[in-house]
This record gives structure tokens, C-alpha cells and sequence, in this order.
């Protein structure tokens, strides 16, 4: 059974991510929202080895103390850290050397030796195609096998930390007229001859992380590479289960997602509820709602529905630590967080009136950020899919 009660180990990497998101992410955050498409900040790089040096990255955390069976590790020690970082910066967070997305990836289907040799570094994750968003089964980025090495051909979109990071993991396809079953996600190092970065986009949001777009010409990478079985699967049960293996990325990937998205609405309902207060207003917990202002109130419903969210990214994160199935929790805490996050933030930029709007505050930045919370990883739309299947116990052929 879940405990809601932090350990103190938990609370310590809790309250290390706060301070190092007060004291070093919110004074240079304006800083660089304003460059776009620079190299990683001198600030991180030292960050990023502190954290490599403390184990962030790996299966950490420590055993909850009500049974020796039940544990808070690296997914709930994520989702904290990544909670309190994003209520600095969500941008400078994603910018951290050795924290990449593709690192999840390796965490979650990589082999003891790909775990060791690939660890260390920060990878980034390429699945997004022109051609291909939200249906991750219609990767047509192709891996085909030629003797001791896959040779990649495509192009992908959006990578995010794709043109700083150390590797990319890369979802390709070994067959295309085997659908799901025939995709499967390869390690590119930075360098390999015939992976190129295309360009750097442009962003409303996250302006200070990189997203980019990689073009893949007869790349050739180590068998070694791969990450999982690089067997086709030849029944209906297998091809599932074997796509299930690449989605589980996704299931360790969205609660974190959810966690930036608490962050950054925590934040701007902060810096919110500050200066309501300096103009007298004053939340009193004691009332109802009904017997509150229509300000007051609004505010109580923002707090609620933030709560909400952290709880399903906790939970979440729990199953996940504790090797149970979580697809179903995963979308809805990315669903629920991501959606109240970008409410919350607008919201606010509303409350705060020509001060939210304006770049004085931050509180314009944090609604700009949060948009994007709720489409990578999976849409919206695609959680609530997700989510229904789960429910309705359909699969993705049945429930489209």
C-alpha cells in the first residue's frame, strides 16, 4: 500500500531539488528564456556531475519503513526531484547533462551492460517523425541488420536535447509491414557518421532546452546497440507484448512529465498567491467556498485540482517502483497534471493582471512552458485514449 509520508531520504532529495531550483534556476531563468539555441549552461554542467556522482540517474531511493516489499525508488525520487526543479525552471531542468529522456528509456529495457555502458551519459529520445505523432506505431524510420551492425535510414522531429546530449535512442522499425511488432529502439552516439543534426527549432516555450530535428543516412551503429530482443514477434500475443516492452518507456517518462507540469502551476500559484496578498487578499481555509469572494474561490479550485495531480503522479510513480503494471496511472496523472498545469499558469497570468503579462514576474514564462506539458509525451487526447482502453479492457485496434 502506498505511504503518502515521504521517507527522510526522499525528503532530502526533495528539498536538495528546491534549493538548487531557488538558488540557481529561478535568478537565470529570464536569462535564458531570452537565448535560444545556446550550448548548455555553464551553471548545469556542474549539476549534472553532482548529480551523476549522487546516483539520480540509476535505481535509487531506499524502502518505505511500513514493509521491507515496498519500495520509493528512482521513479518516486524522479517525480519529486523533477517537481521542485520544474518550479524553477522547467527548461534549465531539461537541460541538466546525464538527465535526457532516452535515459529513462535505457533504464527501463536496457540489459545490465547497456545499462552500465549507456548510463552515464545523457541521452536524448527520437520518435516523433514528420509523418508520425501521436501513433508511435507508424515510425518509418528503418533498422536493417548487416552483419555485425543496424544501419539506420529516416528522420525525426522534436527531439528534445537531441543536439546537446551525449546519445539518442531512437525508435525505428525492422519491418514496416509488421507493424508494432517490428519497432524497436537503438542507442546513436553523438558523431556516428551518418546521423546529422537538421536543425534547431524555434519555440514559444522551453526556449532555453533544444529540440531538434535529426536526419538518419545509412547510420551504422554496433548489433550490441539495441535495446531489447531484435526478434520480430511472430503471434498476435507476442507482437503485443513485445511493443508493450517499447511503450514502457512511456509509462516511466509520463509521471515525470506530470511532475514538471505540478511544478511549474505550483510556481505561478505561488508567486500569485504573493501578490494578492500584498494587495489584501488573503485565503482564509476556515470558509467554505461558497462563502468566499469569487477570487478566493477560484483560488481554492486551483489548489484542489493541483492536488489532485500530485496525488496520480505519486501513485504512478509508486507502481512503477514496485513493478506494477502503471500504463493506465501513468496517463492519468500526465493527463490530469498536464491539462490543470496549463489552466493554472493562464489562470494566474489572468489574477496577476499587467504584472503577470509582463516579464517582471515570471509567471508570463510559466504559462508560455506549460503548454508544451501537455502534448509531448502523449497529447491530451491520446492519454484520455489511453486511459478509455485501459478501462474498457479494448485494444488499440478495437478503441481508435
Amino acid at each position: 500500500m502506498i505511504n503518502l509520508e515521504l521517507p527522510k531520504k526522499l525528503q532530502m532529495a526533495q528539498n536538495m531539488s528546491h534549493q538548487l531550483a531557488s538558488t540557481v534556476f529561478r535568478p537565470i531563468a529570464r536569462k535564458y528564456d531570452k537565448i535560444e539555441h545556446c550550448d548548455t549552461p555553464q551553471e548545469l554542467i556542474p549539476i549534472g556531475q553532482m548529480l551523476k556522482s549522487m546516483g539520480m540517474s540509476s535505481e535509487t531511493g531506499g524502502k518505505d519503513s511500513s514493509s521491507d516489499s515496498v519500495k520509493n525508488g528512482a521513479n518516486m525520487m524522479q517525480v519529486l526531484a523533477t517537481g521542485e526543479m520544474s518550479w524553477g525552471c522547467i527548461g534549465l531542468m531539461l537541460s541538466i547533462p546525464g538527465l535526457g529522456l532516452g535515459n529513462a528509456a535505457i533504464q527501463a529495457v536496457g540489459t545490465p551492460e547497456q545499462k552500465k555502458k549507456f548510463g552515464g551519459l545523457h541521452c536524448a529520445m527520437a520518435i516523433t517523425e514528420p509523418g508520425c505523432g501521436s501513433d508511435s506505431a507508424a515510425v518509418k524510420t528503418s533498422a536493417v541488420l548487416d552483419g555485425d551492425e543496424w544501419v539506420l535510414n529516416g528522420e525525426k522531429i522534436f527531439a528534445t536535447a537531441a543536439s546537446r546530449g551525449d546519445a539518442v535512442v531512437v525508435w525505428a522499425t525492422l519491418d514496416k509491414h509488421k507493424g508494432k511488432a517490428a519497432i524497436k529502439s537503438f542507442v546513436v552516439e553523438q558523431g556516428t557518421p551518418g546521423m546529422s543534426i537538421v536543425r534547431c527549432e524555434d519555440k514559444m516555450g522551453l526556449r532555453v532546452s533544444d529540440t531538434a530535428a535529426i536526419l538518419f543516412s545509412d547510420c551504422r551503429i554496433p548489433k550490441d546497440n539495441i535495446l531489447g530482443s531484435p526478434e520480430i514477434a511472430d503471434t498476435a500475443e507476442a507482437r503485443k507484448k513485445a511493443f508493450g516492452g517499447v511503450m514502457q518507456t512511456f509509462d516511466n517518462t509520463r509521471p515525470p512529465v506530470g511532475a514538471m507540469a505540478y511544478g511549474v502551476a505550483r510556481a505561478a500559484l505561488e508567486i500569485t498567491k504573493d501578490l494578492l496578498l500584498k494587495e489584501g487578499v488573503e485565503l482564509n481555509y476556515d470558509r467554505t467556498i461558497n462563502n468566499s469572494s469569487a477570487l478566493q474561490a477560484e483560488m481554492y479550485r486551483m489548489e484542489a485540482e493541483l492536488e489532485a495531480a500530485r496525488l496520480l503522479i505519486l501513485k504512478a510513480a509508486w507502481m512503477a517502483d514496485n513493478k506494477q503494471p502503471n500504463s493506465k496511472q501513468a496517463s492519468m496523472c500526465k493527463a490530469k497534471a498536464g491539462r490543470v498545469g496549463n489552466k493554472i499558469t493562464l489562470k494566474c497570468v489572468e489574477l496577476c493582471g499587467s504584472l503577470g503579462y509582463g516579464e517582471e514576474l515570471l509567471v508570463e514564462k510559466f504559462a508560455r512552458d506549460s503548454k508544451i506539458l501537455d502534448i509531448f509525451e502523449g497529447t491530451q487526447q491520446i492519454q484520455q485514449l489511453i486511459i478509455a482502453r485501459n478501462v474498457l479492457g479494448k485494444s488499440s485496434s478495437e478503441l481508435k
